[in-house]
């Protein structure tokens, strides 16, 4: 009989253990390198850029909410020997729940780009707002829940000249603001940005968003977009790598290679993985992504997809062989114990417009919502359209830079290069305009023509529900960080009923099966 409880208490360990076993093991950063948590080894991302696109008859650019396709690329990824993707854009409207679980089941973790090309900081009109806040959080909800999303691209080569280096303050705003909400809903995923490794002004990237007091405004890790080696007679000091890695020595957080696959020569033997995993990279960074899976119209493919199959193509074959060799880190998560220290910031050069140490506000909707309960005077009309301003959106701009003209309008502006950033500056441009226009009429007494333009239609209200623009300063500060999609359904799925769970997980079917067995067992030995 004692053979029989032995037996049934070992199946119920296992039970148990089959439910606190996950597909794969969470990733921790200490200093400036990447650790599985479990096995205490330090993790390199052997990756590809994951980002197929109008090859399967979609309608959205998203991989990830493609199902057919996910679990047919996954298993490609995974006879690849990649164990990470990185993908640029995805919808936070759509469901991924089973590519994601396909691809935590093959060992793959993923790293996605918060931004997309209709909600991201544009680099030569740059601005921090509350609906780009706003969007932001959305796709931090939708994706920081499963366990094999490891981080965020907070943006990705924004700044790329010495002409765009302002729009960088912006994207460090963001930053902190989404380090800030993913600190405050417990979210365990970390958050990076992508520099397009440009020789004036990378240093002066790679110290901004690593320096300041505030952890906050700080990356988790750097990522670098470079295509400088090129062909197979090409070395580490040769291709600039070596300059390249030079200003990350002694680098307090981790650096990976975002974007690198050079295809000026080819065919692609992607002897540069060699280099990236060997003895002189190792120790500066955690790995990198190739670009990239899918066959485009830039000739970067490693797989070629037409109606729904992918076609191995040899440059393929060729990472893959390179994606066997493995790093030579003896480094340990106990073992490593770093004195590092954050970087200095840059100063203001020709090169470099960002008085460093100073950031746009949080942008906070209660305060532009009170804010635009104060106006007595605006235009209802939209102020941005899409892309392309429409008619009456430059008519709109017209009269704002009209206005402007004739008075100050420094509470919606902002000016870099001084750290100066208006109260109003992440507000919508709607209520910015109507913020200008509204001024305009007090400062003239409030007489109707001081509320009449030609070319935009105005309305008077005497009698607006806040009375002093004072009274909306204690919003100023007031930042929503609670999770904004708890109630919001997918829209490609069918109404359901709330779960726990957000899929089924890879582990299921064995936890089904073993406690179908225990039931057998005691049915049939007891």
């Amino acid at each position: 009989m004692k053979w029989r409880f032995r037996l049934l208490f070992s199946l119920i360990v296992a039970l148990q253990l089959s439910f606190n076993t996950a597909a794969i093991d969470p990733l921790v950063i200490k200093g400036s390198k990447f650790f599985n948590s479990k096995t205490k080894k330090q993790f390199f991302f052997k990756g590809v850029d994951y980002q197929p696109r109008s090859h399967d008859s979609r309608t959205n650019l998203d991989p990830l909410s493609e199902v057919d396709a996910c679990l047919r690329d996954a298993k490609i990824l995974k006879e690849l020997n990649v164990n990470s993707i990185r993908v640029y854009e995805t919808d936070y409207n759509l469901n991924h729940d089973k590519c994601m679980a396909a691809l935590e089941e093959a060992g793959i973790y993923v790293i996605l780009d918060i931004a997309t090309p209709l909600y991201s900081i544009n680099r030569n009109t740059p601005f921090w707002d509350v609906s780009l806040y706003d969007n932001f959080k959305k796709k931090v909800d939708a994706f920081a829940k499963y366990p094999n999303v490891v981080a965020f691209l907070i943006g990705n080569e924004i700044t790329n000249d010495r002409l765009t280096t302002p729009a960088s303050a912006f994207v460090k705003a963001s930053l902190r603001d989404i380090k800030t909400y993913i600190k405050a809903n417990n979210y365990n995923v970390y958050v990076g940005y992508a520099d397009n490794d440009d020789e004036e002004i990378r240093v002066s990237l790679i110290n901004y968003f690593n320096c300041g007091d505030d952890p906050m405004s700080r990356a988790d890790f750097y990522g670098i977009n470079t295509y400088r080696w090129c062909g197979p007679k090409t070395t580490y000091e040769s291709s600039g790598y070596a300059e390249m890695s030079e200003p990350l020595k002694g680098y307090s957080i981790p650096v990976m290679i975002t974007e690198y696959g050079c295809n000026t020569v080819r065919p692609r033997n992607f002897n540069e993985v060699s280099a990236v995993y060997g003895e002189n990279m190792i120790g500066i960074y955690s790995g990198g992504f190739v670009y990239e899976y899918s066959q485009e119209e830039n000739d970067y493919g490693i797989v070629k997809i037409t109606n729904g199959k992918a076609e191995k193509l040899p440059d393929f074959y060729e990472l893959k062989k390179m994606y066997t060799i493995e790093p030579s880190s003896q480094t340990t998560f106990d073992s490593y114990n770093p004195s590092l220290k954050v970087s200095e910031c840059p100063q203001i050069t020709e090169f470099w417009k960002v008085k460093s140490k100073i950031l746009p506000p949080t942008p906070s909707i209660e305060y532009c919502n009170c804010m635009a309960d104060t106006f007595k005077c605006s235009t209802s009309q939209p102020s941005q359209n899409g892309k392309s301003l429409s008619n009456s959106e430059k008519s709109l701009g017209k009269v704002v830079d009209y206005i402007c003209g004739t008075v100050p309008c420094n509470d919606t502006s902002t000016d870099t290069l001084r750290g100066i950033y208006g109260p109003m500056s992440f507000c919508s441009p709607l209520q910015k305009a109507n913020y200008i226009i509204n001024k305009k009429f007090l400062a003239e007494n409030e007489g109707s023509s001081a509320c009449s333009y030609n070319t935009i239609n105005t309305s008077i209200n005497k009698d607006p529900k806040v009375k002093e623009l004072s009274i909306c300063n204690k919003f100023s500060k007031q930042i929503d960080l609670k999770p904004s999609l708890e109630s919001t359904p997918p829209k490609n799925d069918p109404p359901k009923k709330k779960s726990n769970s957000h899929s089924t997980k890879p582990g299921t079917t064995l936890q089904l099966a073993l406690i179908c067995f225990v039931l057998m067992f005691i049915k049939y030995v007891f």
